[in-house]
This record gives structure tokens, C-alpha cells and sequence, in this order.
């Protein structure tokens, strides 16, 4: 009797789990004054220098350490040795394009900067390695490139909400954007 009334038992699955992601309020602190530009950034980013072996003095790194997330950010002065703005555009449009073969979509959205110019933020969808990029310049004095990484391997849609995140901050960077001539 125990045996059947045991077959009797209605299996249901489990519905679909998904991680927990705390997300911290959205605050912004200013840039040091040693850098040739300015912007807000997020008080929930460490700023730290580039310690790549080819990195240049104005280049840094955002930290997002609880979500092991890198923004990374390169400067190129124009007016010194052979650094051409045409040439370095089309170097940030080759690596956004790179990842086409494994991102299923590519936003690409112009963003009003103070002053008048504009900046360009490429959004990357897929199992690709930077979910967003962007550049800006005033194609005379100055060029301004940043792509976000992540140094984890989970899955980049379980990453969404942290891209949305973090893309907040960067639109937040991207409107606060100024050259210091």
C-alpha cells in the first residue's frame, strides 16, 4: 500500500532560477584635476591608473570590483607625434566591428556632449568580451576611448543588469564629458 500511494505523487519542475543581483544606488564623484579631460564617474568605481607596459599617462581604469568589472580608458593627445584622429576613429570603429561574428546585435547611439560635440557609444549583444564601447574627440586636440570588460565567464545575458549598470554610469560619464584645452 505504501509502495502505490507513493506513484501517486505529482512531479512538478522547478521553475527557473536566476542570481540575485544587488545593485547600489547611482552617485558620482568628480575626476582628479590631472587629467586633460573631466568627467563624474561612479562612487561605486576605484579609479586607478593603467598599469598596462604600453599604457600611456592618461589612461585609466574604473574598477567594479563586486561585479569584477573593468572599464577601461585611453587618451591620445593628437598634436603629439603621429597621432592622427581619422586614423584612431577608425581603429575604435575595427573594434567594436571585431566582435560582429559573435554578437547577434550592435547599437550603435550618438550622446550630446557639453559644448556642442558628440560621443559614440557602440552596445555589443552576444558572448562577446566588451558589452560597450564608446570614443569621442574634437578631431584637432584630443581622443577619448573606453570599452568595459568583464573578468568573469558567466553568461553575458545573467550580466545584463550589471551592462545596464554600469552603461548608466558611462551615459552619466558621457554627459559630464569636457576637454580641458
Amino acid at each position: 500500500m505504501v509502495v502505490l500511494s507513493a506513484c501517486e505523487e505529482v512531479y512538478l519542475p522547478k521553475p527557473a532560477g536566476y542570481n540575485r543581483i544587488d545593485l547600489p544606488q547611482n552617485a558620482y564623484q568628480a575626476l582628479p584635476d590631472t587629467f586633460p579631460y573631466s568627467f563624474v564617474y561612479s562612487n561605486y568605481a576605484q579609479l586607478a591608473g593603467d598599469s598596462n607596459k604600453n599604457a600611456d599617462r592618461y589612461w585609466a581604469n574604473l574598477y567594479y570590483d563586486d561585479f569584477d568589472a573593468l572599464l577601461q580608458i585611453t587618451y591620445k593627445d593628437l598634436t603629439q607625434g603621429d597621432n592622427e584622429a581619422k586614423v584612431l576613429l577608425n581603429e575604435a570603429f575595427a573594434l567594436a566591428m571585431r566582435h560582429d561574428v559573435r554578437a547577434y546585435g550592435i547599437e550603435e547611439t550618438l550622446v550630446a556632449l557639453p559644448r556642442g560635440q558628440v560621443a559614440s557609444l557602440t552596445q555589443l549583444e552576444g558572448e562577446v568580451p566588451t558589452q560597450l564601447q564608446f570614443f569621442t574627440s574634437d578631431s584637432t586636440n584630443h581622443f577619448f576611448r573606453g570599452a568595459l570588460y568583464f573578468s568573469t565567464a558567466t553568461k553575458n545575458d545573467s550580466l545584463q543588469p550589471i551592462i545596464n549598470f554600469i552603461k548608466k554610469d558611462v551615459l552619466e560619464m558621457l554627459k559630464s564629458f569636457e576637454w580641458k584645452y
